[in-house]
């Protein structure tokens, strides 16, 4: 009987990010994405981070996840929210947020492949604003 590392590995390529602030953004993508962008979870989550300045990081990600959701031609994979490990999918759309303002062409391209489109400008700038929020209220998205 073999092993069910290599399946796992091969469907979660990646570990979850060491930073704080990217392991929200996972847990709460996760959790928008498979219970709906209104989730308790999620906006608990955000107010344990930012306080009573929750609701621009959590109404920005709500955007983002509206619009990823309206212009993507494909399935995006995400694994659960206990999962230690991330599929190729939530690692481009992290790296897309986080890279979003420095690198915009970048966070173009993971955006275009992650959604399967040839325009990616709503999510990119839905991206940025998540990342500017997280930015601007003390918690940025650092690149692991």
């Amino acid at each position: 009987m073999q092993p069910i590392l290599p399946l796992a590995s091969a469907a979660l390529p990646f570990a979850c990010p060491v930073d704080d602030n990217r392991r929200l953004l996972l847990y709460c993508i996760r959790r928008m994405g498979a219970h709906g962008m209104h989730d308790a979870h999620a906006a608990n989550a955000m107010l344990g981070t930012f306080g009573m300045s929750y609701m621009r990081p959590l109404v920005m990600l709500r955007a983002f996840i509206a619009e990823t959701v309206r212009t993507s031609q494909r399935r995006i994979n995400i694994a659960g929210c206990c999962c230690p490990r991330m599929t190729l999918d939530e690692a481009r759309l992290l790296d897309a947020i986080a890279t979003s303002e420095s690198d915009m062409q970048n966070a173009a391209l993971q955006l275009r492949t992650v959604l399967g489109t040839a325009d990616s400008l709503g999510a990119l700038g839905a991206a940025q604003a998540v990342q500017s929020a997280f930015a601007d209220l003390a918690h940025p998205l650092e690149l692991d």
